[in-house]
């Protein structure tokens, strides 16, 4: 699954990299981005519970779609950091799983698709697909071993940072 590696590889980078700017992001903040970076994939639980058998259940319409939207994402992410014990720490973990998040939706917004367009990111405030530029598919394995490389060269910065 080289797109769910490829998205904790660019969040685990750009952790990295805010930790060298901003003193408070430490190793378990780095792992809050991460785990931001998986949150928009939450919509893949679909693949074990259909919506249909959700909204059969409920007896309403029911989709997974808008957990991959920005909507979608800042009440998942809203959700995560009301799970935090440490009143303290909430605005951290909110900033650092919310830069995962974006980082998700931002490289998605690159994804090659049939229509050009990517999904309707913005829901439930319009339904507006915007253009991607079609860079790569999620199954192709260059995007991973390109944030690989990036985050290969990101730990040889960061010890060379630590070690001066």
């Amino acid at each position: 699954m080289p797109d769910l590696l490829t998205h904790a590889l660019a969040a685990y980078s750009l952790g990295m990299v805010c930790s060298w700017r901003v003193e408070w992001v430490d190793t378990p903040y780095v792992t809050a981005m991460m785990v931001g970076a998986f949150v928009p994939d939450l919509v893949k639980v679909k693949l074990l519970v259909p919506s249909a058998e959700i909204g059969a259940a409920l007896g309403i319409p029911f989709s997974w779609l808008p957990l991959h939207t920005l909507t979608g994402v800042v009440l998942s992410v809203l959700l995560l950091v009301g799970l935090v014990g440490d009143s303290g720490a909430r605005r951290r973990v909110l900033l650092t799983t919310g830069g995962g998040a974006l980082s998700h939706l931002l490289l998605d917004a690159l994804l090659r698709t049939p229509t050009g367009r990517g999904g309707p990111v913005f829901w439930p405030i319009t339904e507006y697909q915007p253009p991607t530029p079609g860079l790569y598919l999620s199954t192709e394995p260059w995007p991973t071993a390109l944030f690989l490389g990036v985050a290969v060269l990101v730990v040889v910065a960061d010890r060379r940072l630590s070690a001066s």
